[in-house]
């Protein structure tokens, strides 16, 4: 079992934020992974599909089973700072250099690019590892408090949101603009950027938070019983399969998109909406204004694609910081499993919609993406907040608590989700007849990028719908557990 330091009934607002700039700073580079990867590998690198497949895939399969290894050492581990905030602090310089390492292209011929690849992907996702795990495992012992908890989640998914909209609404037009139309060198002048301000944000949220939740100095487990518990949790594994399917959706739509707006909707029409909506205007408008005060204007790239990308994502974003404001009272409410399960199925038919949109359609196309951002929203704080409530399980059940462990299962089915959905990027892009030196795909391929974008990805969706039926952890189960463990550190204080 586990004793609190004195855990407060709510934490303070400096810590809930200090906590989530650490999510920010990581996610300035998962979003990146889950977004551009392919398009880097395929259009940047200059890596044929086939192999920015297999260097994905692998890459991040590799990744992926340290995580195991890196929960057992982090449980393990014992600082008069705590079990997971040094490895914040050890990791912060080092996840910002491999971050840049990744995304530089030094000529090395074709072979040379592709090890080059490997290698520097595989030491991203260690790094990374070693950096997310111990984060993630950490808010499960900042509070024992449920509630507590939905808050503090509510707080880190709106700094991922944040980063989120950085990355998928701004990144290709930096890119474009910091490395003069050279987007090798716009990436890696923006990747330098994103390695200072996230060893920074990584320190703040070291020096702000406090482990509280901690075993009791009685608690004794070997790897083998830690093991034993984890198999025997029917919530973990449920929650692991859930998470492997979310990122191989998450993976697979995000990476896709680029594709989705250069290669299948009509420029034209894409450029009509932009015009019609005040997009075009509000870029001059800014421009205008930066050039009264002095300022040099901004140059945001003209091509409709790039443009329309942007603000795709932008207003999916918006929806989506919307939609994790009503997560909490929902969750509070309903319970976190039910309102999880009924928010994905809605989401997963907007996005299934989209199939059925021609390249022309570029208004529904846009309602879809607004109305899928709301409903996918509500469930981006309740998955690692339910993670949190399984670790509570584990130790209501077996009076054992091995928090990192359970993280690093799920960070495993984060990886392994990521993995795959980024690899199926690029090996259905192959499979369809993807070719970058094109100025136009063919009709085929523009139909498999439809497909990818819809159809595909909205099967892993709703295959996790259907896995939640065999989650344990209801609303009355919540409220059992976390009064039974309240009970217990009570008593184990006297």
């Amino acid at each position: 079992m586990s004793i609190p330091k004195a855990t407060p009934a709510r934490l303070g607002v400096v810590e809930k934020l200090g906590y989530s700039l650490g999510d920010l700073a990581a996610n300035l580079i998962f979003q990146t992974l889950l977004t551009f990867i392919a398009f880097f590998y395929t259009d940047v690198y200059k890596l044929a599909p086939s192999a920015a497949a297999s260097v994905i895939f692998i890459g991040g399969i590799v990744g992926a089973c340290f995580n195991p290894m890196m929960g057992l050492l982090a449980d393990r581990t014992r600082t008069r700072w705590g079990k997971f905030r040094p490895w914040i602090l050890w990791t912060s310089i080092p996840f910002g250099l491999t971050a840049l390492l990744a995304f530089s292209t030094p000529d090395l011929g074709e072979q040379g690019k592709i090890v080059y690849a490997l290698l520097t992907y595989i030491l991203l996702m260690l790094v990374y590892s070693a950096n997310n795990l111990p984060y993630s495992a950490l808010s499960g012992v900042l509070t024992g408090n449920m509630a507590e908890r939905n808050s503090l989640s509510a707080y880190r998914f709106t700094a991922v949101m944040v980063a989120q909209f950085i990355i998928q609404v701004l990144l290709l037009p930096l890119v474009l603009i910091a490395g003069g139309g050279d987007k090798a060198l716009g990436f890696q002048n923006v990747m330098t950027v994103f390695a200072i301000v996230g060893t920074v944000f990584f320190l703040i949220t070291f020096f702000t938070t406090r482990e509280r939740v901690v075993p009791a100095p009685t608690q004794r487990s070997s790897i083998r019983q830690d093991i034993v518990d984890l198999l025997g949790n029917r919530p973990w594994v449920v929650m692991l399969v859930l998470t492997i399917l979310v990122f191989i959706t998450l993976a697979l739509k995000g990476g896709t998109y680029v594709y989705y707006f250069n290669s299948y909707l009509s420029e034209t029409h894409l450029a009509a909406f932009l015009e019609n909506i005040g997009f075009n205007g509000f870029i001059a408008g800014l421009n205008a204004l930066l050039a009264s005060v002095g300022l040099t204007a901004f140059h945001w790239p003209k091509d409709a694609a790039t443009s329309g990308f942007s603000v795709f994502n932008a207003v999916g974003i918006i929806m989506m910081i919307i939609g994790i404001g009503f997560s909490k009272p929902l969750a509070d409410r309903f319970g976190k499993r039910d309102v999880f399960g009924a928010a994905l199925l809605v989401s997963t038919v907007f996005m299934l919609a989209l199939y059925f949109f021609p390249p022309e359609s570029i208004g529904p196309v846009f309602l879809c993406q607004l109305l899928h951002g709301f409903f996918y929203g509500i469930t981006i704080p309740l998955l690692w907040a339910m993670i949190a409530d399984v670790a509570d399980y584990s130790e209501w059940k077996n009076n054992r608590r091995a928090t990192a462990l359970l993280f690093s299962a799920m960070i495993f089915g984060l990886k392994a989700g990521l993995s795959i959905g980024g690899a199926l990027v690029a090996a259905l892009l192959s499979h369809y007849g993807y070719d970058a030196s094109l100025p136009a795909q063919a009709p085929e391929t523009a139909n498999g990028i439809l497909l990818s974008v819809s159809v595909w990805a909205s099967i892993p969706f709703l295959l996790g719908v259907a896995s939640l039926a065999l989650y344990d952890i209801r609303k009355s189960v919540e409220l059992q557990i976390e009064r039974d463990l309240g009970d217990r550190r009570a008593a184990a204080q006297h």
